[in-house]
């Protein structure tokens, strides 16, 4: 069977319930799915090879007072089992006509610099690497509140 690349929605949390190994950091946890999915700005894109998760790509669209609607993208997972089949290219591909249609007008992700991998993907679906010896290289912070 194909693999498919599915955009879920609300009353899609059963999806969730079938995941690989390695796609996601951690256990799903079915409260957090059905909140993360009843919310219209969060986004996740998946492909599933015969009913199970075996990629995925998460976003969440926002709006701010002096900027148009962008897509921030949270994180991308496979399984190792499907690297190199073009999951990555699809579910971000998906992920980012959500923001299209949503009327973003600019999306944007981090990684490290020394993640090769998520370098290579983003470029692959028109992202623009920035410069990252540059006094305005953008750094990832994070703050436990």
């Amino acid at each position: 069977m194909a693999v498919e690349v599915k955009v879920l929605q609300a009353g899609d949390e059963n999806v969730l319930a079938n995941v690989a190994e390695d796609v996601f950091d951690n256990p799903i946890d079915q409260n957090l799915t059905r909140e993360f999915l009843a919310d219209p700005r969060h986004h996740i894109a998946v492909a599933m090879d015969d009913g199970l998760v075996v990629g995925f790509a998460s976003g969440v669209h926002y709006v701010h007072p002096d900027k148009p609607a962008e897509l921030w993208i949270n994180e991308v997972g496979v399984a190792p089992s499907h690297h190199g089949q073009g999951l990555g290219k699809a579910v971000m591909g998906a992920l980012l006509e959500v923001g299209r249609d949503h009327g973003c007008r600019e999306a944007w992700v981090l990684t490290n610099v020394g993640n090769a991998a998520a370098r290579a993907l983003y470029v692959s679906v028109g992202g623009t690497e920035g410069a990252d010896d540059s006094a305005d290289a953008a750094l990832g912070y994070s703050f436990a509140l």
